[in-house]
């Protein structure tokens, strides 16, 4: 992971939480500016509000010249989403840059469209994160996200992004569960019935295979949090063992 931050404590802290989670972390700091910030509240148990101050922020001062030498171009895989190019022009360069040292070194790209509204205008937006999509091999969506960068509905959208050359779009259904375009097929999967705690970070959890990945969603919604109820391997064995006991001793 690349990113910029401040020497302050929550710049730190995020840091330390990564390398926890056994992220390798490629940090500059930015004395110049604070470490961007989320917050997120529940007004009521069915609703979620996310307030955004990262105007500004490091991270939004990223630039192409951050990027490590040869990280890239090393990598087995380099995975954006729409977040970053949106918190300002030198970051969204910086993410064109990416993608293009990765096409040029053979390394595949996966983008999730990750449309946040506090960030930019749809009319923003759109072409931008329509220019990203079309230059990766792999693109995960909610429909309306899909929508929004093709003006069409999803399905339609998936099937003009493979002609544009994706090699496979993820359409994600949220409780519906997910569709895969792969070549010429299309795949359904459905979801889980389950008792959602917290929604955010389900969808960036449909990243290996569709029922996986729906296994996966399913679980970041029954903590809080947007990534700290992601499951481990075991944890998604556990979810499928039929009669198993909710307490681990």
């Amino acid at each position: 992971m690349v990113d910029d931050r401040r020497d302050d404590p929550l710049g730190e802290r995020v840091v330390r939480e990564l390398r926890a989670e056994g992220v390798e972390v490629g940090v500059r700091v930015d004395p110049g500016a604070p470490t961007g910030l989320m917050l997120k509240e529940r007004p009521t148990a069915a609703t979620t509000a996310v307030h955004y101050y990262r105007a500004g922020s490091a991270g939004s001062r990223l630039a192409a010249g951050d990027i490590p030498a040869g990280r890239i171009e090393e990598a087995a895989l380099l995975h954006v989403t729409g977040i970053t190019p949106l918190l300002s022009s030198t970051a969204a360069d910086t993410v064109r840059e990416a993608v293009a040292r990765a096409r040029a070194a053979g390394v595949p790209v996966s983008f999730d469209v990750n449309y946040r509204s506090a960030l930019a205008a749809s009319v923003v937006a759109a072409p931008l994160l329509r220019e990203i999509a079309e230059s990766a091999d792999i693109v995960f969506g909610g429909t309306a996200e899909l929508e929004l960068i093709s003006g069409t509905d999803a399905d339609t959208a998936a099937v003009a992004l493979r002609a544009a050359g994706v090699a496979e779009v993820v359409i994600k259904r949220g409780a519906d569960g997910a569709t895969a375009h792969v070549g010429s097929e299309v795949v359904d999967t459905p979801g889980f019935a389950i008792d959602p705690v917290d929604t955010a970070g389900a969808e960036g959890s449909v990243v290996e295979a569709l029922r996986r990945g729906n296994t996966c969603g399913a679980i970041a919604c029954l903590g809080p949090g947007d990534w700290e109820a992601s499951p481990t391997h075991a944890d998604l064995d556990r979810f499928h063992a039929v009669g198993a006991d909710p307490v681990r001793r």
